[in-house]
């Protein structure tokens, strides 16, 4: 039976990792660091299938915010300490500029050939899953159904009763880095979103750090929507709560992915590479789409919840952000503050 001991450690400035140690089925003789924004509860289940096949492998496994991720991981290397072995974020973006400044290093993995070109750089960064923003809602406030388009949700905003108004969340896109990066793409997908986003401010929108700040208010009713939220966990929280809904917004759906990567100061590389061969395996692939309910992207695996069949069924709809340096576009100070700017006038914050 696993032990599992969870602690809390200290990183540099005031920022917390929660840590959690998988002691290796055989006797702890190595042991794989892994630095990601996957909650643990879902991580644990990958550990799990990893551990199987390689029994002699301890894993320590720190549950880090994306911007956390980068600023470890650039200061460990910068001052000659080692890092972790594997990355795994939501942040597209502070995952490519790792790789693109030399933070990263070459994992050639067999399966890497056959990966969809879109979903890789260099050999160096790996899209794992595809993975929509939806609109999260509160099914006993929309007995009628919710907003299915960015349109209807400002009608919904303009005409809906004040007990619905100030129910209203998202992430915080100073502190959210996946959250920023939906917003970004929404700027280039919708003209109108500062409009929406003024909407949303007028009627008491409420902003925060993570998706399960967002989905545990959406459960119990205090929120009865939550704008731009990670689908994947939208839908693993939806089969624990009965009153969690979500949908895909039929004028566009912006899909992010999460990206692997072995850092250039691994301590270990060699364990950093043979768990990124196992998530890009048919059966890593089939494990993220079928049991976290992280759609996949190998075209190998095309069940109901894989990226494949999500493809299939929406076409244009979707707008999936590819692998490559373009996504630094979004990491443009300049570009950056006039985004954040026009956030805060949109919200009417100081």
């Amino acid at each position: 039976m696993r032990l599992c001991l969870a602690v809390l450690i200290g990183l540099t400035g005031p920022a917390l990792a929660e840590v959690t140690h998988y002691p290796a089925p055989n006797g702890d003789t190595q042991e794989l660091v892994i630095y990601s924004t996957l909650d643990n509860r879902l991580a644990a289940t990958l550990i799990g299938a990893f551990q199987a096949s390689h029994p002699d492998v301890a894993v320590r496994y720190e549950d880090l915010l994306a911007s956390e991720i980068a600023e470890r991981v650039i200061a460990e290397t910068d001052t000659g300490q080692p890092s972790a072995d594997f990355l795994f974020s939501s942040a597209m973006d502070l995952q490519l500029k790792l790789a693109n400044d030399g933070y990263g290093q070459e994992a050639a993995v067999t399966l890497a050939r056959d990966w969809p070109s879109w979903a890789k750089w260099q050999d160096t960064a790996f899209a794992l899953t595809f993975e929509p923003a939806v609109l999260v809602y509160h099914k006993p406030s929309f007995p009628d159904g919710p907003p299915q388009s960015r349109l209807e949700l400002l009608d919904w905003l303009a005409t809906a009763p004040d007990n619905l108004t100030g129910r209203i969340g998202t992430y915080d896109i100073e502190k959210s880095a996946v959250g920023y990066l939906f917003i970004a793409r929404d700027a280039e997908h919708f003209p109108d979103v500062w409009s929406l986003l003024r909407a949303m401010g007028r009627a008491g929108l409420q902003t925060f750090p993570t998706s399960q700040d967002i989905l545990d208010r959406v459960a119990d009713g205090r929120l009865v929507l939550g704008y731009n939220i990670l689908g994947s966990y939208a839908a693993d929280q939806a089969r624990l709560a009965p009153d969690i809904g979500f949908v895909l917004l039929r004028d566009y759906t912006v899909v992010v992915s999460r990206v692997a990567m072995v850092p250039r100061a691994a301590a270990s590389p060699d364990l950093g590479r043979a768990l990124l061969a196992f998530l890009m395996s048919a059966e890593g692939q089939t494990l993220l789409s079928e049991k976290l309910r992280l759609p996949s992207v190998s075209l190998e695996v095309s069940g109901a919840g894989s990226g494949v069949a999500m493809q299939a069924a929406l076409g244009d709809q979707l707008r999936p952000i590819p692998v490559s340096p373009g996504v630094l576009v979004y990491l443009d100070q300049a570009k950056r503050q006039r985004l954040l700017r026009l956030w805060r006038e949109a919200l009417d914050k100081p």
